[in-house]
């Protein structure tokens, strides 16, 4: 449930509501807009039967959440949501541009990639170190030498870097080079995870499971900042259907469904909902064209010698055409990128 409070109330009249919630032992979160505040409440709403916490002073109104998840739930937080990565941030005005590798393969790679996709418009960098693949004889990853080639190349640029975690050890060794965790499809219902990932305030990137509602997938960034940990950013990365013509089919109706249900940034990942590199444009226009906050798009330096992704892979040249044709339509929407 969420408590509205009236326009304009005082601060004591809100922290008297906080007060006397918390005394009947649950938890509250505040929403400050510039006119209304907003209380959510997160716990047995049936302690409160007697409260009559309909009466205090500043009180408008008590409303239902249905839904499950509650911490991720727009109506607990109306404002959209602005996640600091690093030196930037994703949500608001900014289009954020992550690109990289699917995989780390050396130094050299991640530096040369790093350079190229910063002089073109990106923020931050992203790529591979720990691989979790459908093959058990496809490469795995470097683990944590490719995470010091990837503060490497942060030193040098001043990119975020993002990469995959997939355990408990993967998170204690990331932890110490990365801005920010991203749990992939294949981990997004991996609860204990979620939860491992939710006890640090490192901001994660939570991508859509390969067949998974968009109620499922919001209840999985519950469980993440329901262990104390707001910063959240949901990535839509296609979804399995029955159609053949392309890797995953992107949901791109999923952006604007989104923005109805919740106030966290969400971003689109082309180059796996697609798994071909020619139809990144275009994805990426539309991506736009809906609100999504931001694009991770694969860059490497030779695609047809990628370890992995090479398909969907963009040179370094592409991709800073990609940017400088996606800056008008950042513009038309009102961003910048």
């Amino acid at each position: 449930m969420i408590i509205v409070m009236k326009p304009n109330v005082s601060t004591q009249a809100i922290d008297n509501v906080v007060s006397i919630v918390e005394e009947y032992g649950l938890d509250t979160h505040l929403s400050r807009g510039k006119q209304v505040t907003i209380i959510g409440i997160v716990g047995d709403k049936s302690l409160l039967h007697d409260s009559n916490i309909q009466l205090l002073d500043g009180v408008d109104k008590i409303v239902q959440v249905t839904e499950s998840y509650k911490l991720a739930n727009k109506q607990f937080h109306v404002s959209p949501s602005i996640i600091p990565v690093g030196n930037t941030f994703i949500g608001g005005d900014q289009i954020t541009i992550m690109a990289g590798p699917c995989a780390i393969e050396s130094a050299e790679q991640v530096m040369e990639t790093a350079i190229k996709i910063k002089a073109a418009g990106a923020t931050i960098l992203r790529g591979g170190a720990y691989k979790p693949r459908t093959s058990p004889y496809s490469f795995q990853g470097l683990e944590e030498e490719g995470l010091k080639y990837m503060a490497a190349a942060r030193e040098a640029t001043g990119l975020a870097i993002v990469c995959e975690v997939i355990s408990k050890e993967s998170i204690e060794i990331a932890s110490k080079y990365v801005d920010m965790f991203q749990i992939g499809a294949r981990n997004m219902q991996n609860f204990y995870l979620l939860k491992e990932v939710g006890k640090t305030q490192i901001p994660v990137l939570l991508k859509r499971g390969l067949a998974s509602t968009i109620d499922e997938w919001l209840n999985a960034a519950e469980y993440i900042m329901s262990e104390g940990n707001p910063n959240v950013v949901l990535c839509e990365r296609g979804i399995r259907t029955y159609e053949t013509a392309t890797r995953n089919t992107l949901d791109i109706s999923a952006v604007p469904v989104l923005k109805s249900k919740t106030h966290l940034p969400v971003i689109i990942d082309p180059s796996h909902a697609t798994g071909v590199r020619d139809y990144i444009l275009p994805l990426s226009k539309a991506a736009l064209a809906v609100g999504a906050d931001g694009l991770m798009i694969e860059v490497h330096p030779n695609p047809a010698a990628a370890m992995s992704d090479g398909p969907q892979s963009l040179t370094p040249e592409d991709f800073h055409s990609l940017c400088d044709e996606l800056r008008p339509y950042a513009k038309l929407s009102g961003r910048y990128l």
